[in-house]
């Protein structure tokens, strides 16, 4: 970071939070509940478009999704955001006009009125408990990721910038301010700003990385090739998208270009696409309290609509700002991502297991010649001067690790059979047909005989070829020039939309916890009183949030984009399930709103826990919840059917005339999605 680098930075994110402020009172100061939970419902389409984009956009894209990219996935990861570009069309033309004719504050608050009392504090409670530890906690540790890595060594104030517990705090706080002070609309303002530059700073990564594509030698692209066809020669007379493409579009399962995955990809299947995806989308995009929250608070349904079809547009070009530049990491900078992983196992091996870090070759460990690498060797030798031997730390590696280091895997296997107290010999497994393969499964194997024999006395921890969560960090610092803005500028976009996204959360968990859980225990409370629960609240949860967040670097959560979408299992199915119900079945009874809400939990944690089911993947998982939830709704609405239909509120406030322009512009948003599916199957 440069000198300008970091005036940049710290003037852009002071001035989104003051701007956001100042919007929020230039009327008049915070007067009730509706002012701060839901901007007064004054908030117009592009406030509406904007806020949705920064709101959703953050590191969970930005460092998960990259990262996915760069891994195996490639560009099947985009099918979370082009999907969703179809399900916020349908969101504008279905939910929408539902919710606002109720005048509802939350989601939970519809099922009060659709089903009963139980509904809604059933879906608020957990709501809140997920939107607390997962994404408010997921976005704190990766936003903390990417930017401290660009704050290495710079001490202010006492505070290690480049400690990823000081970033999360200084992260969580920044937002909490304006979400405590200004509410939704404080939100909604800076949205405006965040989202653009996160778009153009999203753009300019992009840029640069392809024009590196151009200029980087054809003999180092051709080591990460995922297409047997492409050939140095081929290379060299090549563009830079037409390199990009040659490289990537393999066959599957290697290419990287493919939206469909083969049915045992562990993520994303091509049976996903047919239902498992299209759940998390719709829970999120339609029901998920800190994205409706912006829909709710339009000034009228048509603003509204016209807002989430804008939003839908922008979806579609998410991916070629996020996904494509996740590939080009891989092609660019593979060495790199390796270096990173490196330098991560070796500092837990030589925490826990000294004896064996000694054993390990310098494929295993950081490269002493990097400047990168000194602050890592430095508390390499600190834990090995401190680490006390004889640690009964176990250790998991996949296939592409054994590929890699198939010596030192076998020495993990080694040290693992050890503590397991295993007698079979280790050394003729690198002798057979796939000895990648067959060191795993003798390792997992290993593993699982020494845990069940010494329990909570052994730990694991998971060692990592490439640090795939690093490649969008890794962007950032390898392509842009440090001293002319550039850099503070992008490092600030992103920034902003960790700090939009985080405040988008934190004012979603508060409004719940104030209208759904506070205001049904004491109706009476003034609007006064709603404004303070929901500003304490904010402290709270943030609080809790930041408790969390340091912990999810650990690999057993499988990534941070994983994490998030593996736990929204529990609730999306069943909430998705009991919405179509309560908003398309007119005489669906009160009683499966109850059902759908306790049945999906127990099914999934089944699905996810049992030996027999435990390898379907959660998308799969997802489908079959749904499905199971959906009949059984389906046979008690057929048995007990209501005799009349349920009579919900009317906000006669509020104009619920629709827009027909943002009609035509989805069903445009919906033909350009099918469009970029046929380019990319």
């Amino acid at each position: 970071m440069g000198i300008l680098d970091v005036i940049v930075f710290v003037g852009f994110v002071i001035a989104v939070i003051s701007i956001g402020l100042y919007k929020s009172r230039e009327e008049d100061d915070v007067k009730d509940a509706q002012d701060y939970f839901l901007a007064g419902r004054g908030l117009t389409w592009y406030l509406v478009g904007f806020s949705l984009i920064a709101a959703n956009i953050s590191t969970e894209q930005f460092v998960g999704m990259t990262g996915k990219a760069a891994d195996w996935l490639g560009m099947a990861i985009a099918s979370y955001e082009w999907m969703a570009a179809v399900t916020l069309v349908v969101t504008a033309f279905v939910f929408l006009p539902v919710f606002l004719k109720s005048g509802i504050y939350t989601i939970p608050e519809f099922l009060e009125y659709r089903y009963n009392a139980f509904a809604r504090t059933v879906m608020a409670i957990s709501t809140m408990i997920i939107l607390v530890g997962v994404p408010t906690a997921s976005v704190i540790f990766s936003g903390a990721k990417v930017i401290t890595g660009n704050f290495q060594g710079m001490v202010v104030a006492g505070l290690d910038l480049g400690n990823i517990t000081v970033g999360c705090w200084i992260i969580g706080i920044l937002a909490a301010v304006y979400v405590f002070a200004g509410g939704l609309k404080a939100c909604a303002w800076a949205d405006l700003i965040q989202g653009s530059a996160l778009i153009v700073g999203g753009v300019i990564i992009a840029w640069f990385a392809m024009s590196l594509m151009g200029n980087t030698a054809p003999e180092e692209l051709i080591q990460t090739a995922r297409n047997d066809q492409v050939t140095v020669e081929s290379l060299e007379s090549a563009g830079p998208i037409q390199r990009f493409w040659d490289l990537n579009k393999g066959d599957l399962p290697e290419g990287k270009l493919h939206m469909v995955r083969p049915t045992d990809d562990p993520e994303i299947p091509w049976t996903a696409l047919l239902v498992g995806l299209w759940i998390p989308n719709f829970f999120y995009w339609g029901l998920n309290q800190y994205i409706t929250q912006r829909t709710l608070g339009s000034r009228s349904l048509a603003e509204g609509q016209k807002g989430v079809v804008f939003a839908a547009f922008l979806k579609l070009i998410i991916p070629f700002i996020v996904v494509i530049p996740g590939i080009l990491a891989f092609n660019l900078f593979n060495s790199e991502l390796r270096n990173d992983a490196s330098g991560r196992n070796a500092l837990l091996i030589s925490a826990n297991s000294p004896d064996l870090y000694q054993t390990l070759d310098s494929s295993m460990k950081p490269d002493p010649a990097s400047d990168r690498n000194t602050l890592i060797l430095e508390a390499i030798e600190k834990n090995l001067a401190e680490a006390e031997p004889g640690s009964k730390m176990l250790y998991a590696f996949d296939e592409e690790f054994a590929e890699m280091h198939p010596e030192n895997s076998l020495a993990l296997l080694q040290h693992n059979q050890s503590i397991a107290g295993s007698e079979s010999s280790a050394e003729e497994i690198l002798d057979g047909d796939d000895p990648a393969m067959a060191l795993v499964i003798a390792n997992n194997t290993t593993i699982q005989t020494a845990t069940e024999q010494l329990g909570d006395s052994v730990g694991t921890e998971t060692l990592i070829a490439h640090d795939y969560d690093n490649a969008f960090p890794t962007l950032i610092r390898e392509l842009l020039p440090i001293g002319v803005g550039i850099k503070g500028f992008v490092l600030a976009a992103i920034f902003g939309a960790v700090v939009s996204s985080l405040a988008s959360m934190l004012n979603s968990a508060s409004t719940i916890a104030t209208m759904d859980i506070f205001y049904k225990l004491k109706p009476n409370a003034s609007q006064s009183q709603l404004v303070m629960v929901g500003r304490i609240c904010t402290i709270v949860f943030v609080l809790i949030a930041l408790l969390i967040a340091p912990f999810l670097g650990h690999p057993s959560f499988g990534g941070i984009f994983t994490f998030i979408q593996e736990f929204q299992g529990f609730i999306s199915p069943g909430i998705l399930a009991i919405f179509i119900f309560g908003v398309l079945f007119h005489k669906a009874p009160r009683s499966v709103g109850t059902i759908g809400l306790l049945l999906n939990p127990v099914l999934y944690g089944a699905l996810k826990w049992m030996p027999a089911t435990a390898d379907i993947t959660f998308l799969n998982r997802m489908a079959i919840c749904f499905g199971t939830v959906l009949t059984v709704l389906a046979l008690v609405t057929l048995i007990r059917p209501m005799k009349e239909p349920v009579t919900l509120p009317v906000n006669d406030q509020i104009d619920l005339t629709g827009s027909k322009g943002a009609k035509f512009f989805g069903g445009l948003v919906i033909v350009l999605m099918v469009a970029l599916y046929i380019v990319f199957y």
